[in-house]
């Protein structure tokens, strides 16, 4: 193959690059820090014993699951104006990208609690807390420790899919890394950069998310 590598074009606006990955980041925090509480919600909502709460939830997750998400993405950003629900680039990618982990994390969230031995609900009425406390002070903490792994996972993969942000010009890093490929036709390069960095973050990433694990592993 007869080609010269060139990244100059590339270290130039690499401010871009690193600039667009810490927008992605925030992206993907802020979208599973609310998809967390959505799934939370569906999930005791999918274990409740009310039919139409049941229900509810499990249409949710059929729906949000079943549709890709470029396509919740596009719908939220150019469909959702058309109802008089008009929201910016950056805030209607969060709400998918919530909505579409919350999906996800619901089913992670159902089987953590399933999982759960009925006697810690138990051992919180006894000592006489309510039966929200009880969720909240015993069952979601230990849940959460236990999907841990999974919701590790998760976090990874929709750090990926912020990339998708591009397609309503959010100014992230595959937005910017197609508009240096654009001005400067250093398509190989340009690319594997952006590749690299994504392959990095996710790296740096998952060591982090290990360490938490260990941290909050129970000893045996």
């Amino acid at each position: 193959m007869d080609y010269d590598f060139n990244f100059a074009a590339v270290w130039r606006d690499f401010d871009l690059l690193l600039s667009g990955l810490g927008l992605g980041l925030f992206l993907a925090v802020v979208s599973i820090a609310i998809g967390c509480l959505i799934g939370l919600l569906a999930a005791f909502g999918m274990l409740s014993r009310h039919s139409p709460v049941r229900w509810v939830s499990t249409a949710y997750v059929s729906a949000i699951r079943n549709t890709p998400i470029l396509v919740l993405i596009l719908f939220t950003y150019f469909a959702l104006p058309q109802f008089g629900l008009r929201l910016g680039k950056i805030e209607s990618f969060i709400v998918t990208l919530a909505i579409y982990s919350g999906a996800y994390l619901t089913e992670v969230f159902r089987s953590g609690l399933v999982a759960l031995p009925t006697g810690l609900r138990e051992a919180g009425l006894t000592i006489g807390l309510t039966e929200f406390r009880t969720k909240i002070l015993i069952t979601i903490p230990v849940m959460f420790r236990n999907v841990l792994p999974a919701l590790g996972n998760n976090f990874i993969s929709l750090f990926k899919d912020t990339s998708l942000a591009a397609a309503i010009a959010v100014p992230e890093l595959t937005f910017y890394a197609r508009k240096i490929n654009v001005e400067t036709f250093r398509v190989i390069e340009t690319w594997l950069v952006a590749s690299l960095m994504y392959v990095l973050a996710c790296s740096i990433i998952a060591a982090l998310l290990r360490q938490v694990e260990a941290r909050l592993a129970i000893p045996r």
